[in-house]
């Protein structure tokens, strides 16, 4: 489980990474798992270089959305049964323990990385991949879509990378336990109506959709959105009444903002606000 060659650097931008695609336009970042042959399975290198590049991407002001996609019709199969299936079931518990809280580091890190994530799903999203789609912010699903949390089909847990943790809070707790303890398929249908994707559309339309949704949310305020992100994650553990004291110190900060002074004037002078991000 070695680093990958080339560290992650800034300006993202600049950046061109070994294990996945990487395009930069407009503030949208988009990630493109690429090993279409495979239906984009995730190797020890790649599930490293991802985990590197959300961390990097609270470094890159210059990045205000990301959106994650698979190449070829595809999102991702998981974990590669030949390249991580296999050399798992040599190692002690040591290494199995590193290896899993290496999986759950990318889950870390697209949960603490400040830009919001939208989730491009078409054709297969399974295992890790399904992981993957689960700690984005929004999902958009192409139709045929199909989404399954396969762990235990390989004689695991249905814990695996936050799954148990994440998945209720998104489509319920029966509907999660389902998935889990089955590891079936859930169609588009399925998870548009639990609520586990946005929408529908057609396949040639969820990657356009997808990033026009990122660039939607890229022009709104950068430094406001940052603090809905992390606002969603952290009042998980709270109570309401401890929800609404930190939703008041929250929103006072939003509050100092030159971007909520410019929407103030924008509103006066009936133009749209142009937001900057400070």
């Amino acid at each position: 489980m070695s680093r990958p060659a080339n560290p992650v650097t800034v300006p993202l931008a600049d950046y061109s990474p070994q294990h996945f695609l990487l395009a930069v336009v407009e503030g949208v970042a988009t990630v493109t798992l690429n090993r279409p042959e495979r239906k984009n399975p995730l190797t020890f290198e790649s599930y490293r270089e991802l985990t590197d590049f959300f961390r990097a991407c609270a470094f890159d002001d210059a990045i205000k959305s990301i959106v994650v996609t698979g190449a070829g019709g595809n999102f991702s199969s998981g974990g590669d049964v030949f390249e991580i299936i296999g050399p798992l079931v040599k190692m002690d518990t040591k290494g199995l323990t590193a290896f899993t809280r290496m999986t759950g580091d990318l889950v870390k890190a697209m949960r603490a990385c400040p830009q919001p994530i939208v989730a491009a799903v078409e054709g297969i999203c399974a295992g890790a991949g399904a992981i993957i789609a689960m700690a984005c912010d929004m999902r958009l699903a192409a139709s045929g879509a199909k989404v399954a949390f396969l762990f235990n089909k390989v004689g695991l847990a249905g814990c695996d990378m936050g799954a148990c943790a994440i998945l209720p809070r998104i489509i319920g707790q029966s509907r999660a336990s389902e998935l889990l303890y089955t590891g079936r398929f859930m169609t588009a249908e399925e998870g548009e109506r639990w609520g586990f994707f946005s929408r529908i559309v057609t396949p040639e339309q969820v990657l356009p959709q997808a990033q026009l949704l990122a660039k939607q949310v890229a022009e709104g305020p950068t430094f406001a959105n940052t603090m809905t992100k992390r606002m969603l994650a952290m009042e998980w553990a709270m109570s309401v009444e401890e929800a609404i004291e930190a939703e008041a110190v929250a929103q006072a900060l939003c509050m100092m903002t030159a971007d909520f002074e410019r929407a103030f004037e924008a509103f006066a002078n009936k133009v749209k606000p142009v937001f900057r991000g400070d």
